[in-house]
């Protein structure tokens, strides 16, 4: 950013770099509090008509009252409420309101803060966080300047709100091998660190996907639409893939949260190195495009999601990445999985890998769920290895393994035991809380934990449709065995852009679906190879798509895998 500010809706971007504040004098006359309060007035105009009205009655517009504002503002800090003469002295209960209004207003923004350093720089990780709590320290000790001026008195409870920004991101610029056609790329900033004020609140305009992920015709690239100084590259390592994600800065909030899914990319591997995949996001070329493309000169893909209302939605961003992800997988020849996979390690010191595969809304996430109350005597602890996409392939040994992607969970609030969501409620995003699908990104696992070469016990479809209970395992060839697996049936809960019974090729509409010629041949290779590995292979039946949930199904199906996991597959 060029700017020293820069207001889109209802998020808020500080620059740094371009204007840095030391003292509540500063913030009153700088631009960005300048921009707040204009945005101030009109929402007082739209939303508080009493307030307004209080404002505009000696103004001849809304220059003026920012302006009368700021200058108030600037007095109160030196000066007693009483001695400030101004038409508010006469109401100050009314000019109190004013105030804690517009504090109020400014907290429900999205705000975040940017701070340049270059590589010769060597930023010290404690200076980046003492220059934005710097600014926090700043914005709350000037609220309560004011406020305890024009009450005239101190107040007696206290709260340590976060007053400042929700969150800061440290950006530099690294030099990689840059295509030809890419080189709209080159002066964009990576973000090297970020900093969270945790649990964030997050309230996106969107709350589930309506657009697939198809084909273009032609690269993105040549619709890259923005300037250097209006884009931010978040590098994620997604899995063993090294990912550029390019973020309009209308979408920091997407940005940001990525940092709480997928691991961001050190600078030493970044630097030099050529991505597997790009991706642009929020990208103004006035479509609604949601695609991708394989370079296979630059030999890299490329995704794009245009800017558009429907994709301020943290799905979008996630499944993007995700579908760049297994396309570049499955040309490595592993297999994408749609699911989630957990390391029960039981108090007897027995360890189970249970490996779980359906589309959103089948029930995998709250089969683990109720795994871990059923067995809560029983299990030790457990091991995320990954919650919604993974891969599964041969080692050196010919044996199968399973990896994961992210390091965290994006999952529905309403699908979790209740006090799920608060157990690292202190690190977490949550997005729209208040609402239906509302959404939380849990932190899960170490990106050394999700690239380890996991081996698997069992591997189960989550059927939530059929109105049976427990599991079931399939002993037939590897053709019938496959089948469930590949037809990808579910109820879907409305979730995405579905309802009712769907089918979705290897229930995985990210990757599989759009390369199906490429996908079914590394099916069939690790069906077999499970197979002569004796891996058990099954349905497990979730029963979420059915007249209240088939009667407590979900923990009959949990029953039914903690007898597997205690006596293996002859006794259960």
């Amino acid at each position: 950013m060029t700017e020293a500010c820069y207001f889109h809706e209802n998020t808020c971007i500080i620059d740094y770099s371009a204007a840095y504040i030391t003292n509540a004098h500063q913030l009153v006359d700088s631009e960005a509090f300048t921009e707040f309060l204009n945005r101030y007035v009109v929402y007082l105009s739209e939303h508080h008509r009493d307030l307004y009205h209080f404002l505009i009655k000696d103004h001849p517009d809304q220059e003026s009252i920012v302006k009368d504002l700021k200058s108030v503002l600037n007095l109160l800090l030196i000066m007693n409420f009483d001695q400030v003469d101004v038409p508010y002295v006469k109401l100050p209960h009314v000019f109190l309101e004013i105030v804690e209004e517009g504090y109020h207003y400014w907290r429900s923004l999205q705000r975040y803060s940017l701070l340049h350093a270059s590589r010769s720089s060597s930023y010290r990780i404690d200076a980046f966080i003492d220059a934005d709590n710097e600014i926090n320290s700043i914005a709350l000790q000037f609220y309560r300047a004011i406020q305890e001026k024009v009450q005239g008195g101190y107040s007696n409870v206290y709260r340590q709100l976060q007053a400042g920004t929700n969150a800061s991101l440290l950006l530099e610029s690294y030099a990689w091998p840059i295509p030809e056609g890419y080189e709209v790329l080159k002066d964009i900033p990576f973000i090297s660190m970020v900093m969270l004020r945790t649990p964030l609140l997050l309230h996106p305009k969107s709350s589930k996907r309506t657009n697939k992920f198809i084909d273009a015709d032609h690269n993105p690239i040549e619709d890259f639409s923005g300037q250097k100084n209006e884009w931010i590259c978040y590098p994620a390592s997604v899995g063993e893939m090294l990912i550029y994600c390019y973020f309009h800065r209308s979408y920091i909030t997407s940005a940001v949260s990525c940092s709480n899914l997928f691991a961001l990319a050190r600078p030493k591997d970044c630097i030099g190195k050529k991505p597997d995949a790009i991706l642009l996001f929020g990208n103004q070329d006035g479509t609604k495009d949601t695609v991708f493309y394989e370079d296979k000169d630059a030999g890299m893909w490329v995704g794009k999601v245009s800017d558009a209302l429907e994709i301020d939605y943290f799905g979008y961003t996630k499944k993007a990445i995700l579908t760049l992800h297994n396309l570049a997988m499955m040309e490595k020849g592993w297999l994408p999985i749609h699911g989630a996979m957990v390391n029960l390690y039981l108090k007897d010191g027995t360890k189970k890998g249970l490996l779980f595969m359906g589309d959103s809304g089948a029930g995998k996430s709250e089969t683990i769920e109720a795994l871990s109350i059923a067995g809560k005597y029983l299990i030790d602890h457990q091991e995320t290895v990954f919650d919604d996409m993974g891969t599964l392939h041969l080692d050196e040994h010919g044996e199968v393994r399973a990896e994961g992607t992210e390091i965290g969970a994006f999952v529905r609030l309403d699908d979790l035991d209740r006090g799920t969501a608060y157990k690292d409620l202190d690190r977490s995003i949550f997005f729209n809380p208040e609402k239906a699908n509302a959404r939380v990104v849990l932190p899960a696992a170490p990106y050394s934990a999700i690239t380890e070469e996991h081996p698997i016990d069992c591997f189960l479809y989550a059927n939530n449709y059929t109105d049976k209970r427990g599991l079931e395992w399939l002993d037939g060839s590897v053709a019938e065995t496959e089948k469930p697996f590949v037809e990808g049936k579910r109820f879907a809960l409305g979730t995405t852009q579905e309802n009712g019974i769907s089918t979705t090729y290897f229930a995985n509409p990210f990757g599989p679906m759009q390369r199906q010629e490429e996908c079914q041949p590394i099916i069939d290779k690790m069906f077999t190879a499970m197979k002569e590995q004796n891996i058990p292979i099954g349905e497990i039946y979730t029963c979420l798509g059915l007249p209240g949930k088939g009667d407590h199904g979900i923990e009959k199906a949990a029953e039914a895998l903690l007898d597997f996991v205690i006596h293996g597959r002859e006794e259960s």
